[in-house]
């Protein structure tokens, strides 16, 4: 199920990013970092009132005058967020009042249909906060909140208006035994190409099953009796230049599609090489436990010898070294090479990462790895592991009760992780692992 998308949205210096920050870092539970992957303040998993949402912070706003107006990139600003978000959060600053800005942003957020909450900001008398934004009824978009980012006054009023803004969850009625590939990556890395070269490839008919299409951007298909729907994010690339808005909505896109997905094809520039944005959006994929095939594109663009896979392959590994489990396939979208295994990469990943492991044959092997590596010990206390079990798939999570969990050190984590996967594979699937403490002589 995609979890709503909450953007922020403002002109600059009005609090936006102090706003997310004191959001994300006090009053929601966001997605904890996993070591290595390398994220920024962008976005942020969170939940309130046991919704859960992606919050995204529009950042400031940067102006070129030669080229466009303050009006026309702020309209540009405001249309991005209404396209990919379901609640958007007008932050204004009640120590200015309604500038022109705000007026000319007001009225394009009044032309769309996503719904908005005005956060009047710098608010310091809330006793008189009533007669301090009463100016800001004048934007039309309904009842201010006062708030004061910096001090993280009233916050908890401005999300319980958030969360009431958005779309009732309901069942997915996409067949069970249908595989969702999301396909992601930075703008121009080919994207559209790969969807049109994998179903001309496979020669595959479009079906038009009601009730399967979610979005205008899905493909269902079929191929050798098995069902797909493609999740292309491609649309996030307007013509033109790339600027930053449109850079950042990239990301939500991704995002939307990696949430629907059950197996994420992260599509990397074989020119360009793994870039900081790329390790922001494979990430996300990474932490939401989604199977994972990493799609090197444009390789047909590249000159090679017969060390040049196994170099630019190592770069891969080392750019993101905390998917070392996923497969690595080099693709030309344009010319169709190899473009026929992708789809038995995505048969496979989506077979590891829904696989099950008995709790016998568990318990029996962890046992065994642990004789063989015993646990190191902490000032002369030793880790003991007394049973394992799987608790889920997608990703494959495992529960493990130990008589001290602090005793569970990272590197004898890494190790039993590892172990996993060379006894069971789980290629293309990340790993989780829950360390709990019960008491030895608990049954």
């Amino acid at each position: 199920m995609t979890k709503p998308v909450v953007a922020i949205v403002g002109r600059p210096n009005v609090g936006k990013s102090t706003l997310f920050n004191r959001i994300a870092g006090g009053m929601i539970a966001i997605v904890e970092d996993k070591p290595g992957v390398t994220r920024d303040r962008l976005y942020a998993d969170a939940e309130w009132l046991e919704r859960k949402f992606t919050m995204i912070d529009t950042g400031g706003i940067e102006f070129n005058l030669e080229e466009n107006s303050i009006a026309s990139q702020m309209k540009k600003q405001a249309e991005l967020a209404m396209q990919e978000a379901d609640a958007i959060v007008f932050v204004v600053d009640v120590k200015t009042g309604i500038t022109p800005d705000d007026a000319a942003l007001a009225q394009t957020l009044r032309r769309g249909k996503t719904p908005v909450v005005v956060a009047v900001n710098k608010v310091e008398n809330f006793r008189g906060a009533a007669a301090e934004i009463y100016e800001f009824y004048n934007l039309g978009l309904g009842d201010p909140v006062p708030v004061s980012a910096a001090h993280g006054l009233n916050t908890g009023d401005l999300l319980d208006r958030v969360v009431s803004l958005f779309p009732e969850t309901g069942s997915d009625d996409i067949e069970p035994d249908i595989i969702k590939i999301a396909v992601i990556g930075r703008p121009n890395v080919g994207k559209s190409s790969l969807v049109n070269s994998m179903l001309g490839q496979e020669r595959v008919i479009v079906s038009d099953v009601p009730g399967t299409t979610r979005d205008a951007i899905d493909t269902p298909f079929r191929r050798e009796g098995k069902g797909y729907i493609l999740i292309d994010t491609a649309g996030m690339r307007r013509r033109g230049k790339i600027d930053e808005p449109t850079e950042r909505y990239s990301v939500v896109r991704s995002l939307r599609a990696v949430d629907r997905s059950d197996v994420v094809l992260m599509l990397l520039d074989a020119v360009e090489g793994v870039t900081e944005q790329d390790t922001k959006i494979a990430g996300y994929a990474h932490e939401a436990g989604k199977g994972i095939v990493l799609i090197v594109n444009k390789w047909d663009l590249i000159e090679k010898d017969e060390k040049t896979m196994n170099k630019f392959e190592r770069d891969v590994r080392e750019g993101l070294g905390y998917m070392a489990y996923a497969p690595v396939l080099f693709i030309s979208a344009k010319t169709r090479q190899r473009v026929g295994k992708v789809l038995e990469l995505v048969d496979f990943v989506a077979e590891q990462n829904a696989m099950r492991v008995s709790t016998g044959t568990l318990n029996s092997l962890v046992r065994e790895w642990v004789s063989l590596t015993p646990p190191p010990t902490d000032k002369g206390r030793r880790l003991k592991i007394l049973f394992v079990t799987q608790a889920g798939v997608k990703p494959p999570t495992f529960v493990f009760f130990v008589n001290d969990p602090e005793l569970m050190h990272f590197s004898y984590q890494r190790h039993l992780e590892n172990q996993l996967r060379q006894n069971f594979g789980f290629e293309g699937s990340p790993i989780r692992m829950i360390v709990r403490q019960r008491k030895e002589e608990e049954g």
